[in-house]
This record gives C-alpha cells, sequence and structure tokens, in this order.
C-alpha cells in the first residue's frame, strides 16, 4: 500500500537549496506550470528473455495528445518544475500499474541545476510509491545541446551514486557520438531510430550498428534497438546480438496503461 504523506510546496534543505517536495510536483505542475499531462508506457523486450526489460514512460496530453502538445509549452522559466512533475508522474503511475521491471524516465539535463538536490524528490517519489531505485533508468537524448557536458557527467555520476541507471537516447542522430559513450559511460544506449529504419534492406546502416554492437559489448554497455516496426528489421539486427527491442513491431505505446508486447 502506498505511504500518504503531506509535504510542503517548497522544503529548505540544511545546503540552502529549495527543492519541490515530491509529493507537491503534481500540484506544482499545475500551479505553476498552466497545463496538465500524463503518460503513456512502451515496453522494451528482452528477446533472449523472452520478457519486459522495462517500459520507458512517454509524456502525453491529459487525454493523450501526443507529446509535443505538452513539449511545446515548456520553457525556460518552468523547465525545471516540468522535470520534476514529470519523473513523479511516471513513477506515480507505474506504481498504480504494477510495473516491476524497469521504469525508463526521460528527463531534462538543462533543468538540473544542481544534481544531489534535484534527485532528491525523485528518490522520495520512489519511496513513497514503492518502486525500487535500481528499476530506474534515466535517459538523455544525444540530439539535445548540452552546454556543459561536466554538468552532464556530474548527473550521471550523482545517479550511479545512487544506483539509479543512465541511458543516452538517439544515439547516432546527436552532435556528440563516440565522446558521448567516453566521457559519460552510460549503463545503456538506445540506437536511433532513423538508423533502425530500413537496416535489413541498407548495407551502411548494417555496417555503424554492427560496429556499435560490437563496440558497447566491449565497453560493458547495453545496445537497445528502438523504432523497430518490422520483422525483417527485428531479424537483422537480432543477427549483430542486440537483445533489447523497442518499437511498433513489439508493441505502441498506451496511454495510462501496460500493452501486452509482441515476444518474439
Amino acid at each position: 500500500m502506498q505511504q500518504q504523506t503531506e509535504l510542503n510546496d517548497l522544503e529548505l534543505f540544511p545546503d540552502g537549496v529549495r527543492q519541490v517536495a515530491c509529493g507537491n510536483c503534481l500540484r506544482e505542475a499545475r500551479d505553476r506550470l498552466g497545463f496538465r499531462f500524463s503518460m503513456a508506457f512502451q515496453p522494451i523486450v528482452d528477446v533472449a528473455r523472452g520478457s519486459v526489460y522495462a517500459y520507458e514512460a512517454l509524456v502525453r496530453g491529459p487525454d493523450g495528445e501526443p507529446a509535443g502538445s505538452v513539449l511545446s509549452k515548456v520553457n525556460d522559466g518552468n523547465r525545471y518544475y516540468f522535470d520534476q512533475a514529470a519523473r513523479v508522474t511516471a513513477i506515480r503511475l507505474a506504481s498504480r500499474l504494477g510495473i516491476e521491471s524497469h521504469l525508463s524516465i526521460n528527463f531534462m539535463p538543462n533543468a538540473v541545476y544542481r544534481p544531489a538536490a534535484c534527485i532528491r524528490a525523485t528518490m522520495e517519489a520512489a519511496d513513497i510509491y514503492g518502486i525500487d531505485p535500481s528499476k530506474l533508468i534515466f535517459e538523455v537524448t544525444e540530439a539535445e545541446q548540452i552546454s556543459d557536458r561536466n554538468h552532464l557527467r556530474a548527473i550521471f555520476d550523482e545517479y550511479h551514486e545512487r544506483g539509479l541507471k543512465c541511458a543516452i537516447d538517439d544515439y547516432g542522430e546527436g552532435f556528440a557520438g563516440l565522446n558521448h559513450l567516453i566521457e559519460l559511460e552510460p549503463d545503456l544506449v538506445k540506437i536511433d531510430l532513423n538508423l533502425v529504419r530500413g537496416v535489413d534492406s541498407h548495407p551502411g546502416r548494417q555496417a555503424v550498428i554492427r560496429s556499435t554492437a560490437l563496440m558497447c559489448e566491449e565497453m560493458g554497455i547495453t545496445l537497445v534497438a528502438e523504432g523497430v516496426e518490422t520483422r525483417a528489421e527485428y531479424e537483422t539486427l537480432r543477427e549483430f546480438g542486440i537483445t533489447l527491442f523497442q518499437g511498433y513491431w513489439f508493441a505502441k505505446p498506451a496511454f495510462e496503461a501496460l500493452p501486452e508486447p509482441r515476444l518474439p
């Protein structure tokens, strides 16, 4: 049973950092953001084990509207409150839906002003809603322009110290490439869907993904192929030793629900 707790809108911690308390993150979203949102969930399938490795929480409007309808309202003035509220919303819904696998949450590194302070609400939410923190994965897209890569490394280091996993999303699309793998040492890397699309008939994409799979194996990084939409794409990628997959061929995202995935 979930704990019930009453928390002030803002707590003043000993280090002087004012932090949104997780019990009020949803109210913060309403009062400070001026808009509501929810989440859809899409599975990441482990084909070697025939099970769901994780569910990714994907932001949606309050009635299931596309992510763009929500993200277009995020700006410099409300980014911190949105990022905090999105984490708590994902954890709250995951608990309600009974997710026992990993839970993957997208986050905005530019909203994290001090890693040790900004993770407190997330850890508190995990405790309140009975989610094991070691099951949490935090994804950052490689395409997001990070002005201070040392700051992102500090975030990853703080999360790793707390037993959380970190992932680079959309690998192969962004500006950093190999530097991100070397400098950030992520636990997981998700291959950009534009590399996956039509990979079964594209030798160039096959070569890039094959070399990425080998490199990640040697570095101890788990590789995920996302955006898989056809059996041919899946079978080609499976030949490269990839075992974690995400995409419409396995299951489409379900709004505030867990879709039943295809398990090859």
